[in-house]
């Protein structure tokens, strides 16, 4: 396609004169086309475009055009509702217009959006149906035969597979000469017809297309189409009792699998791996596929489960957001009615027992209003409780579910390294940074749950009398090895005698682990970090400053919010998961205590804690 021909014609009023390059909105049209999903908004532009050509009146097609473009972006949105009304109006113009093969065209949209998108079958049958007869009326053999290929698979999935044989016989009547003549590829055609006979258990007959397509793709070193057709002739195999040939076969589909970098095929390959070995009575083996196929299946999945997750947050930020206007309505309200009373009393005393007849009834109203407000607010807050609850749910659900897979890496990874010598350098680095990958990877797992539960986390609080001043000593020397790394001075300022709190050493380690973990990740080189701890008004304050980047001050009120993400970033390329102060406050808030921040950008910062004692 002659794009940079045709592109500055686009961007010029030029195009849209008296007479119109019906070969040139052609062009437009077929660019629009071939654009890829992540250019969907593209193509509602040239929609627009070749709309603005159909209200001049002169290219009647044009409309037809523009109308199925506009379906075509709203399928790529997703908006399906939207994109079957669009595709609906271009049938209706493409028969206004007597129009056959742009009739074709909006019944094709149709029937896959019925079948790919919204899982309607019968209505999908009916639309490819009527197709028929109109690709009988245009005489279009290649048109036909696809719509015969889509007829056969429609009802092998609704279970009429006699139906579906007769429409793949037919295909293959008129699809065979244009095979000969080097017109069709009638691949598609062959692996329906062999999934109508595994269907119907005449694995020897599906056997016969699988293969055919099989040395077809094999001569064109099709890998993707390889693997489709080794995994059919492994399940049918293994259907069929040939158990060798199916593990051939199905070790095939899997190397293929790995070469392709493609979890799925590798999913569905352990699939009818377990399959064959539960036919050959296997099960242990069988068992251990299955379970594979689960973890990889599962993998795939969970993209889907982040997405719910944040539709659900969404939905119930949105809720929050209707309580405190609803709340707000009502002070208004209240306020309103205060105002007029004060303004009746001091329109006379004479008029005070009809004023305060009128504020009763105007009270009792506003009461009950406010009572359907309350009402509303408290079924509000029930739903939201609700949704929280499920978000939590899905949370912990993907948080578990996502470590099963961060275990399998690390295990691979320790059998990996007790074979280091046959590894080379750029390896064992490899090696490495797998290890780093999957010990962030659990911790984040960690931090997503103990944000997200409604204690810190199942520890049980068990209190002991510390020495405060050897604790955070001892703290101090956990992170020395860091800060020397990063050139960063740690600095310990305690009173010289001993300070005793009672507290959870536990709890009380991970508050300032995160604090001092913090306070190096955004200190640049040579520069120091102070941690203080001292007793004043029967209060224990610990105080951990820094000379970082600091935080800019609109970002201070949102700082110990769950996942809250600040501008200011790690000096050295740390990572940040942005749930490390979440977590803080929660657990000062479990020990009973206060924590703040100030903070100046380019100074640096200063928490402090105060526990009561």
């Amino acid at each position: 396609m002659k794009w940079t021909l045709f592109s500055c014609c686009l961007l010029s009023s030029a195009t849209l004169v008296a007479q119109i390059d019906t070969a040139e909105v052609q062009r437009v049209y077929e660019h629009a086309r071939d654009l890829s999903e992540a250019q969907v908004d593209s193509i509602a532009w040239y929609a627009d475009y070749i709309n603005r050509i159909a209200l001049k009146g002169q290219y009647p097609t044009a409309k037809v055009l523009a109308l199925r473009l506009y379906g075509w972006y709203y399928e790529n949105k997703p908006d399906y509702k939207k994109a079957i009304d669009y595709y609906l109006q271009t049938l209706y113009e493409a028969r206004r217009l007597g129009d056959i093969g742009h009739q074709v065209k909006a019944l094709t949209d149709l029937a896959a959006i019925y079948t790919d998108d919204m899982k309607q079958p019968v209505k999908a049958k009916e639309v490819y149906l009527e197709c028929v007869g109109l690709n009988k009326q245009l005489g279009d053999a290649r048109s036909l035969l696809d719509t015969y290929i889509n007829l056969g698979a429609i009802y092998d999935q609704i279970g009429l597979h006699d139906s579906a044989l007769l429409f793949l016989q037919e295909g293959l009547r008129i699809g065979k000469p244009l095979e000969d003549n080097g017109k069709a590829d009638l691949d598609n055609l062959y692996n329906n017809l062999g999934n109508n006979y595994y269907y119907r258990k005449d694995y020897d007959q599906c056997l016969v297309y699988f293969r055919n397509n099989y040395l077809h793709h094999t001569a064109q070193h099709d890998l993707p189409d390889i693997w489709t057709d080794v995994i059919n002739m492994a399940d049918a195999y293994s259907e069929n009792g040939q158990f060798d040939s199916a593990g051939k076969y199905a070790d095939l589909a899997m190397s293929l699998a790995l070469q392709l970098k493609s979890r799925s095929k590798e999913s569905y390959t352990d699939q009818i791996m377990s399959k064959l070995y539960r036919n050959k009575g296997e099960y242990k083996k069988a068992f251990e596929y299955q379970r594979r196929w689960y973890e990889l299946d599962t993998a795939l999945v969970n993209g889907e489960t982040y997405k719910a997750i944040a539709e659900l947050e969404t939905k119930y930020e949105a809720r929050e957001r209707e309580n405190r206007t609803l709340v707000l309505q009502s002070e208004i309200t209240q306020q309103k009615f205060h105002n007029r009373i004060m303004m009746l009393m001091a329109l006379s005393l004479l008029l005070i027992a009809i004023a305060a007849a009128l504020a009763l009834v105007t009270k009792r109203r506003v009461n009950r209003k406010l009572q359907a407000t309350n009402d509303l607010m408290m079924r509000q807050n029930d739903r939201l409780a609700e949704l929280n609850a499920e978000k939590n749910s899905l949370i912990s659900i993907v948080s578990h579910d996502l470590s099963t897979p961060f275990a399998s890496i690390g295990m691979w990874n320790q059998l990996l390294r007790s074979d280091q010598e046959n590894l080379n350098a750029e390896q064992k680095k490899a090696l490495s940074r797998i290890e780093q990958a999957t010990i962030y990877g659990e911790k984040l797992i960690r931090h997503v749950l103990d944000v997200e539960k409604a204690e810190t986390n199942q520890h049980k609080v068990e209190l002991e009398n510390l020495d405060l001043k050897a604790f955070a000593e001892s703290i101090i020397e956990d992170f020395l090895p860091i800060a020397v790394k990063k050139n960063i001075r740690l600095h310990l300022n305690c009173s010289s005698k001993s300070l005793y709190f009672l507290s959870d050493k536990h709890l009380l380690s991970r508050m300032l682990e995160n604090l001092l973990s913090n306070a190096i990740k955004y200190t640049a080189a040579g520069k120091n970090v102070w941690m203080s701890v001292n007793e004043e008004w029967g209060l224990v304050n610990i105080k951990v400053r820094d000379e970082g980047v600091g935080i800019e001050p609109d970002e201070l009120p949102h700082l110990f919010a769950k996942y809250s993400k600040i501008s200011s970033q790690p000096t050295n390329g740390e990572l940040s998961t942005g749930l490390g102060l979440a977590i803080v406050k929660r657990i000062v808030e479990e020990l009973n205590g206060q924590i703040s921040c100030e903070s100046a950008v380019g100074e640096g910062s200063v928490f402090t804690v105060k526990l009561k004692k």
